[in-house]
């Protein structure tokens, strides 16, 4: 009887030390499984952090750009429009003045006409600015052709633009967010990069989108990340966003810039 009850004994202690290893190994494997979990979510909240962080410091970008836009717009309809528009109401005012000789209405006439013309010049870049008439009626290519013989009327720069994109009209939206870049891109060639000659090319790459832009201007060390940190910088990459494009810079000092983007 004792030599048949030590198997058994010696049998059910194997299955509880089994069963308990199983239960240990479980154990484990849950734990792991849980902190691996708990790391992951705390990795995808981390990287969701991060780009509500980028949402707002693009949205942050984009109102600073808009408020500065509204304020140039201001400071032009009150030097240029109203400024013109005052004298303009004070040369009518003297119209009915008595005593006045024919020389002097004529001339004071021809001031109104002169400054009413000038204001209406002026009213009509301002709208041009904002959203110009051939883009809106013939779109992006026509846009920018104007956009660049606009720059080369200032004599200060030469540029040389070439398409090999047949842009669809439908898309006028997202093509005002690449024609207000390469606005930023030669203003900023033109103004801080002392550019002479400007390059522009569309072009199809791996059925993308891609747009190519170089200047000669003096450049800037693109390796500097506080030198990409300007607002017109952050609005370049909140457009590029919108287009859900990627974009690409390169500057040396001294050599000019050379960007690439896609959309």
């Amino acid at each position: 009887m004792n030599a048949s009850t030590i198997p058994e004994k010696e049998l059910v202690a194997v299955i509880l030390y089994i069963s308990l290893f199983f239960i240990i190994v479980a154990i484990i494997l849950i734990v792991f499984f849980y902190f691996s979990r708990k790391k992951i979510i705390q990795k995808e909240l981390e990287k969701k952090d991060l780009v509500l962080q980028y949402q707002k410091e693009q949205l942050h970008a984009i109102i600073l750009t808009q408020e500065e836009e509204r304020k140039r717009i201001a400071q032009d309809l009150h030097d240029d429009i109203s400024s013109k528009l005052n004298i303009v109401s004070l040369n009518s005012h003297l119209l009915t003045s008595p005593n006045l000789t024919e020389a002097e209405t004529i001339e004071i006439t021809e001031n109104i006409i002169a400054l009413t013309t000038k204001a209406l010049e002026n009213s009509r870049k301002i709208a041009h600015n904002l959203l110009p008439p051939v883009f809106e009626k013939f779109g992006l290519n026509a846009g920018v052709e104007e956009l660049c013989e606009e720059f080369e009327s200032s004599k200060a720069v030469k540029v040389y633009y070439k398409n090999e994109i047949d842009f669809d009209e439908n898309e006028i939206d997202s093509h005002l967010h690449v024609f207000r870049i390469l606005q930023e891109l030669m203003n900023n060639s033109l103004r801080h990069g002392k550019a002479t000659e400007i390059w522009i090319a569309f072009k199809i790459i791996d059925e993308i989108n891609t747009c190519h832009y170089e200047d000669n201007g003096v450049g800037f060390d693109s390796q500097n990340i506080e030198n990409q940190k300007g607002l017109g910088m952050k609005n370049i990459d909140s457009r590029i966003s919108f287009l859900n494009g990627t974009i690409k810079i390169n500057s040396e000092i001294n050599h000019g810039i050379a960007v690439m983007f896609t959309f």
